[in-house]
């Protein structure tokens, strides 16, 4: 199983970005699949979450409303599309298959990771 994550860069406050994680080696329609993040000297955190069966999401509290999880099963591919980004989104992003809920322990398969830079 492997999760490819793409996407990252550097964007002005205010700025869109959309960041995908391309997944080959299994077929996901059982799992959740979610876009964890980690700055410099902070814990890995929740940012969204995603059912492969259906449409339910989640999201953390400091993105909702301005971050869409979305999944194209076809590709079996899912993406986060980032909006109205802050500096304080500045991070690694990765996403992770699994199992469903806010916790890495719930994801068995991790990707690389993507940078995100938001600059004032």
């Amino acid at each position: 199983v492997q999760l490819q994550a793409s996407g990252g860069g550097l964007v002005q406050v205010g700025g869109s970005l959309r960041l995908s994680c391309a997944a080959s080696g299994r077929s996901f329609s059982n799992s959740g699949t979610a876009w964890f993040r980690q700055a410099p000297g902070k814990e890995r955190e929740f940012v969204a979450a995603v059912r492969w069966s259906g449409s339910t999401t989640y999201y953390a509290g400091s993105v909702k409303g301005r971050f869409t999880i979305s999944r194209d099963n076809a590709k079996n591919t899912v993406y986060l599309q980032m909006n109205s980004l802050k500096p304080e989104d500045t991070a690694v992003y990765y996403c992770a298959a699994g199992s469903w809920g806010s916790y890495p322990k719930a994801y068995d398969y991790w990707g690389q990771g993507t940078q995100v830079t938001v600059s004032s």
